[in-house]
């Protein structure tokens, strides 16, 4: 597999630590990114939103994947609604990410996929993340800890994998005014382009990535649903 060269781009102070317990599961995990550290470009991944305000058809969008090796969390860097969302996954998430994926597939390929089951889209579990949001860059940007549930959803008769970005809540010490929740988000992916994602998220290539081992190159990918 080939990965795209990408900008690189920094990340504001994020000094909080997140706790936080599943729902139903009962762990509780830390999750810290160190501010100062300088993210590796490991690449893009394609997968498609719904339109502005939630209108229309999906949008295949790329997002451009960073790897923070000191605090071994990845990052997605996204625009939705003008707003940017740098989403951070930690190892547990990313594995999270794989076995639902795994999941998945194996009900896509026993045909047990269904349009109108109740809480599809949260049907393969959740994992813990670590969200930061900003309207432009005038603005302060906010962060909080927030979750992600698996599942799957129809969309125009085809099933997508799905990742369910749920709100984050911000809490200015100093200003209350600037209080904010961030949107909940949903994330449509074929089944190839979510594949192209756990292979980013696999750590043996992070940490090739991390080391200099293994560098990124660029290549497209092409927008196609999946048969059902």
């Amino acid at each position: 597999m080939k990965f795209s060269c990408l900008f690189f781009f920094t990340v504001p102070a994020l000094c909080a630590a997140l706790c936080s317990c599943a729902t139903g599961g009962g762990y509780t995990e830390t999750f810290t990114v160190d501010s100062d550290a300088k993210p590796v470009v490991i690449g893009e991944a394609e997968l498609q939103m719904e339109t502005f305000m939630g209108f229309g058809k999906l949008k295949k969008i790329t997002v451009p994947v960073s790897y923070y090796a000191k605090d071994d969390a990845v990052c997605l860097h996204y625009k939705y609604n003008l707003i940017n969302f740098y989403q951070f996954w930690s190892r547990k998430g990313r594995m999270l990410f794989q076995s639902s994926l795994d999941n998945y597939n194996e009900d896509f390929e026993a045909r047990r996929l269904f349009k109108n089951e109740r809480r599809s889209n949260e049907k393969y579990g959740e994992a813990l993340g670590y969200l930061v949001w900003q309207q432009s860059s005038f603005l302060v940007r906010a962060y909080g800890n927030m979750k992600v549930r698996f599942g799957y959803v129809f969309k125009d008769k085809s099933p997508y994998f799905s990742v369910l970005q749920l709100d984050a809540e911000y809490i200015d010490e100093s200003i209350r005014d600037n209080n904010r929740v961030s949107d909940v988000v949903l994330m449509y992916f074929t089944r190839t382009q979510a594949a192209d994602l756990a292979a980013l998220f696999d750590q043996d290539l992070l940490e090739g990535f991390a080391s200099g081992a293994i560098t990124a190159s660029a290549e497209n990918f092409y927008f196609e649903t999946d048969d059902y």
